[in-house]
């Protein structure tokens, strides 16, 4: 008998949404190297280290004392304890342990403050470039995205007339992310000041900071995080944070954020009906790495910062093609804006960015995330988490690339 079942229809939540191009562009990279092609990956948004081996020892070490277990909701609280003073020590802010949630990785705090604050309509600034999980995450909680181009020229940040333009009495959250996620720029003290005096005469807007890539800066920049140089805005901010980039610990799936205590409460009510605690062992593994020696972290970001004085450099090199120097993260964000409207070898035109990574995917082997996939066009974005070696033979083939176009 013939099945005549109804066919499938997914949410309307989730119907405006796709898999992410990273993932996407990464599926094509796998199945080129499976023909036997030399593809070069650049679009991995983690470290190409290993998790330091105190970590992994920690992690061992939990599972053979049987902290196999269910935990705490939101968190342990030896680990609320360690973040505690992270925040303190690092940030200079305090929190109480009950203003800490712990989650399965920072994308998961993230949801969890949306789907608990967010109703129909509300809307949620984000600056971009962005990463694109911000927007995706606020249309499944029902809230409307309010995506703000932030110009190379402003260094890829958010204005405070940009930012005061896209208030309206339904905005409840803006969004922003520093050191940045896929541009590299961060926010000085002075930068997030003007946008701080724009919060403070809006009291109904939140703020939510996503400092993930704090342990990364170059250079002389100073990291600083908003709720610490405003204190007057610590009941409406949250600071989300993680061990994923610093640490080298993506697969251990552990997020962090400090806030005030009814928003923490109510993202521990979504946390509750979804994931409910975060691994017992992966928790254990933060704890070491918040606790341990921080000598490693350091020198991990001196080789980041060579990877990408070198990227940076040979971009800028290749005509057609403009890279700003980031401070911070291990991305860069490159202009292709002076190849686009040419032609490849093989007759096609270079007519977007997407159509330029595209290209170095297919003719040079070598992937690369279209800008505007970040929302932000005509670039193209490099993670230089990856050996020198292979960051030396990517420029040298977009080099070539770029040559061979008329």
């Amino acid at each position: 008998m013939q099945d005549t079942a109804a066919p499938f229809h997914p949410a309307t939540r989730i119907s405006s949404i796709g898999v992410s191009t990273i993932l996407q562009i990464t599926g094509m990279a796998n199945a080129l190297k499976r023909q036997g092609r030399d593809v070069i990956v650049l679009g991995a948004g983690e470290p190409d280290f290993d998790t330091p081996d105190h970590i992994k020892e920690a992690a061992i070490a939990a599972i053979r004392a049987g902290e196999t277990k269910y935990t705490a909701l939101d968190g342990t609280p030896q680990l609320k304890q360690a973040i505690r003073d992270k925040f303190r020590t690092d940030n200079g802010l305090d929190f109480a342990l009950d203003e800490i949630t712990v989650s399965t990785g920072a994308k998961q705090v993230l949801y969890n403050a949306m789907m608990a604050t967010l109703n129909p309509g509300d809307e949620v600034i984000i600056p971009t470039p962005y990463w694109v999980s911000y927007s995706d995450i606020v249309e499944i909680a029902g809230g409307t995205p309010v995506l703000i181009p932030c110009a190379e020229a402003d260094g890829f940040r958010l204005t405070a007339a940009a930012l005061e333009a896209a208030i309206t009495p339904k905005t409840r959250w803006v969004m922003l992310n520093s050191p940045s996620n896929p541009s590299g720029a961060a926010y000085s003290a002075a930068d997030y000041r003007p946008l701080l005096d724009v919060l403070l005469r809006h009291r109904h807007v939140w703020l939510m900071v996503d400092d993930m890539y704090e342990k990364i800066v170059y250079g002389d920049f100073a990291f600083v995080t908003p709720a610490a140089l405003e204190p007057t805005l610590r009941d409406r901010v949250l600071t989300v944070n993680g061990v994923s980039k610093a640490y080298a610990m993506t697969g251990w799936r552990i997020g962090y954020a400090g806030g005030p205590r009814a928003l923490i409460q109510a993202m521990a009510v979504v946390q509750s009906q979804s994931t409910s605690c975060p691994s017992s062992v992966s928790q254990a593994a933060a704890l070491a790495a918040l606790t341990g020696t921080q000598g490693i972290v350091a020198e991990r970001c001196a080789d980041f910062q060579t990877r990408r004085d070198y990227v940076v450099g040979a971009l800028n090199a290749i005509p057609g093609l403009s890279c700003r120097m980031p401070e911070g993260a291990f991305y860069t964000f490159a202009s292709c804006a002076g190849v686009i409207g040419k032609t490849a070898p093989d007759g096609s035109v270079i007519a977007t960015d997407a159509d330029f990574a595209r290209y170095l995917l297919t003719a040079r082997d070598v992937a690369v995330v279209p800008g505007s996939a970040f929302g932000l066009a005509p670039y193209f974005r490099i993670s230089y988490a990856t050996s020198m070696a292979e960051l030396q033979r990517a420029c040298t083939r977009i080099a070539e690339a770029c040559a061979a176009l008329r």
